[in-house]
């Protein structure tokens, strides 16, 4: 990664820092007073020792010394324990600030983009990588100041009492950032290839856990395990590469700091025998001073040394911004967005010239046109790979498109899509069933649904048939990818859900596929009395669904190459070659 890109990642960051410009002032602000606490607790212990060992003073007149001490100490810890809770809050404002941010940006590509990828790629993106931002908004950003401030202060109290000492700290004091930047200048580009690996890792090992009945029945579970171990060993390799850079970059620090300190306590030494007598403006170098100074040695280094610490964390959020930034700045050649809100009640769909899209501008299928007329029920109809599913994104605004696809007159590009969602009632073929209770999945866990809204639907979509025998009813948890039900009760459970939205455009995408005859006849009677005053566009392959149909589009490769009603349409043409082919698997059945 080149110095330009590091250090607009780097802005970037800062950029966001600002939603908790006000913790971090708050951390800065405990840290200096930490730092004036430290002097005076410097000044009493070397008080204390000068006392006891030069002066021979009586421990027992030293009480109020010693008492003050105490407090000292407890006042820093306490400082230090909200410097800390500020710089987590501050942190923890920007981490969900991203996260919105991302998940937003998600919500705008829709699905269609989201699936390009493995979905542990984006469980990385949204939580393993923010979270890894955490340390730079807690701990580095508030130390860049601290770094400043508190050597500072430290300076300001020996200086007038020993400018010699003073001397060294301010020359050795930027000997530890310089070398900490030499040592940590490729630490950014080992984090960057870090997360790329954790990436990789999590996206594959997830896939996999997913498909494990597959691997298991295919005999490649020994094929997959020495995959998972390679993209492990490179996930291993990456983070050690990043602990070194960050072992090195301490013990950098930790030679120069104690060198430093050494260099103190060597010009003490000679002076109190004697051997250096300059540095003390003409009065005696005491034990006091001595030790005072030698106290505050290590705390004036180790802000820097912190900062140092901390150094890899920069590097770390550099690494992490990257892959974050590129994809919130990540745009499709088309994007379909808008504010325009779509006229209800009825829904009247025309597409003239319309290319579908890819989000890299690559066409799908195209050009098409057709019209559905309001209260149609019309039927999509094409082999595998036809372009329906592309298509039905488009008419979903997941897809960007070429041409005019107008919904009730109102373009969709320029559409506000939350609002067409909430016009949409949809049934797929393959159920998405979240972790929870059969009743959180037909509301989503809506709380405006009300116990009669809830009864008729699961009564007009036969949920009721078979929730009255489960021992907790509708309470009755579903695992993830609808495990704990049937394939027909997770349709059925779909259909509720549809039910519920009570949309004026039905999309309907296969939805008795992989059903028993029991089942299909039951979500089918559902269906029929719930679409029957609604724009319905249906997706099938079943001939004997179609019939019912006022509008057939027929399509192959993308292209539309048929449009009409069903006795039409069965006479000739690739419909036509359709129902024949069906009837001969019938046959030879």
């Amino acid at each position: 990664m080149d110095k330009e890109k590091q250090r607009s990642l780097a802005l970037w960051l800062k950029e966001q820092s600002k939603l908790g410009t006000t913790w971090l002032l708050t951390a800065i602000g405990l840290a200096f007073m930490s730092s004036l606490l430290l002097i005076v607790q410097a000044a009493l212990l070397a008080n204390i020792l000068h006392g006891l060992i030069i002066e021979q003073t009586n421990k027992y007149d030293l009480w109020l010394s010693f008492f003050s001490l105490a407090i000292i100490v407890c006042l820093r810890a306490l400082c230090r324990w909200g410097k800390e809770l500020a710089g987590y809050r501050a942190g923890e404002m920007v981490r969900l600030h991203i996260r919105h941010l991302i998940l937003d940006k998600l919500q705008l590509l829709g699905p269609a983009t989201i699936q390009g990828k493995p979905s542990g790629t984006w469980a990385s993106l949204v939580l393993e990588q923010i979270e890894e931002m955490q340390d730079f908004f807690a701990l580095y950003l508030p130390q860049m100041a601290i770094s400043v401030l508190i050597p500072s202060v430290i300076l300001i109290a020996i200086f007038p009492i020993n400018w010699v000492a003073g001397l060294i700290f301010l020359i050795t004091a930027p000997l530890i950032p310089f070398f900490m930047a030499l040592v940590g200048m490729g630490a950014a580009d080992a984090n960057r290839r870090n997360f790329k690996a954790l990436q990789h890792l999590s996206g594959y090992f997830y896939d996999r856990l997913r498909g494990l009945t597959t691997i298991r029945l295919f005999d490649q579970v020994e094929a997959e395990r020495k995959n998972l171990i390679i993209a492990s060993e490179g996930f291993r390799q990456r983070t050690m590469e990043v602990l070194r850079l960050a072992f090195i970059s301490s013990a950098v620090l930790e030679f120069f700091t104690a060198l430093s300190i050494a260099v103190t306590a060597v010009y003490f030494g000679f002076s109190f025998i004697g051997k250096l007598n300059f540095g003390h403006y003409g009065l005696e170098n005491t034990l006091f001073v001595g030790l005072f100074i030698l106290v505050l040695a290590p705390e004036f280094y180790q802000p820097l040394r912190d900062l140092g610490t901390y150094y890899h964390v920069r590097a770390q959020a550099i690494g992490a911004a990257e892959s974050i930034v590129h994809f919130l700045e990540s745009k499709p050649a088309y994007q379909t967005s808008g504010n325009k809100k779509i006229p209800s009640k009825t829904i009247e769909l025309k597409a003239s010239k319309l290319e579908v899209l890819s989000p890299d501008g690559v066409v799908l299928a195209g050009p098409l046109s057709f019209t559905i007329h309001a209260g149609q029920k019309v039927a999509l109809v094409g082999e595998s790979g036809a372009g329906k599913t592309s298509l039905i994104n488009a008419i979903l605004g997941f897809l960007p498109y070429r041409g005019s696809l107008t919904i009730n007159n109102v373009e969709l590009r320029k559409a506000d899509l939350s609002h067409w969602h909430k016009q949409i009632s949809w049934v797929g073929q393959n159920p998405q069933l979240f972790y929870g209770t059969i009743k959180d999945n037909i509301c989503l866990r809506s709380s405006r649904v009300t116990e009669d809204r809830m009864h008729y639907v699961t009564k007009a979509s036969y949920v009721n048939e078979f929730i009255s025998r489960l021992e907790h009813g509708s309470l009755h948890h579903v695992g993830d990818k609808s495990s704990r039900l049937s394939v027909g009760q997770a349709q059925r459970i779909a259909v509720a859900r549809a039910l519920l939205q009570d949309g004026y455009f039905w999309l309907l995408d296969e939805p008795t596929t992989s059903l028993d005859a029991t089942s299909e006849r039951l979500i089918m009677a559902s269906l029929e009395h719930a679409t029957q005053d609604t724009t319905t566009l249906l997706i099938s392959h079943r001939i004997d669904l179609l019939g019912t149909c006022d509008l057939l589009l027929i399509m192959e490769k993308g292209k539309l190459v048929q449009q009409g009603k069903f006795e039409a349409l069965r006479q000739k043409g690739l419909f036509a070659e359709m129902i024949k082919t069906v009837d001969k698997r019938n046959f030879d059945a």
